[in-house]
């Protein structure tokens, strides 16, 4: 049972680099165009211990609040006793990455616009709406035999031997 309770206390494998991972910060995660209302994800870089975001955010995905030259404000939604919470918190851009959740959804809402614009000019209605998978069609599995009739197998019928 641990007994240590400082701020990383158990991160022994959250804040550690991955195999062949180790070395400074690229260059590239430093010009990383970030504004107002974007998604990011908080993924706590262990290479720089300044701005480096609390343990309970490393992994989550919040929307940004504020730019700063070197920190990024992100607001991140927290469980506390049952409720939720809006925690507003600064991290360093080092500690942040461009979050792929609104990827889907905004790809799915250019192919409805693209959609619109074509019903409008056919006139014909379009379903915009998701829908749940189908089942496979139903189908015939040729014989092994490939004569190509079909034979119906039954059960015998129960005879009480007693």
């Amino acid at each position: 049972m641990p007994h240590s309770f400082g701020k990383r206390a158990r991160t022994r494998h959250m804040f550690a680099k991955k195999f062949r991972d180790h070395g400074p910060v690229h260059l590239s995660q430093y010009f990383l165009p970030v504004k107002v209302g974007d998604h990011v994800d908080i993924f706590a870089n262990p290479t720089v211990h300044k701005g480096m975001p609390f343990k309970h955010y490393h992994g989550r995905t919040g929307i940004v609040f504020n730019v700063t030259k070197s920190a990024v404000g992100v607001r991140v939604n927290k469980l506390v006793n049952g409720r939720i919470l809006e925690k507003r918190i600064h991290v360093r851009i080092e500690h942040i990455r461009k979050s792929k959740c609104q990827k889907e959804i905004l790809a799915r809402v250019k192919a409805n616009e693209i959609a619109k614009a074509e019903a409008r000019k056919t006139g014909v209605k379009v379903d915009l709406k998701r829908h749940p998978k189908a089942p496979k069609e139903g189908y015939f599995l040729a014989a092994a035999g490939g004569d190509g009739e079909i034979t119906t197998i039954q059960p015998l019928p129960f005879s009480d031997l007693v």
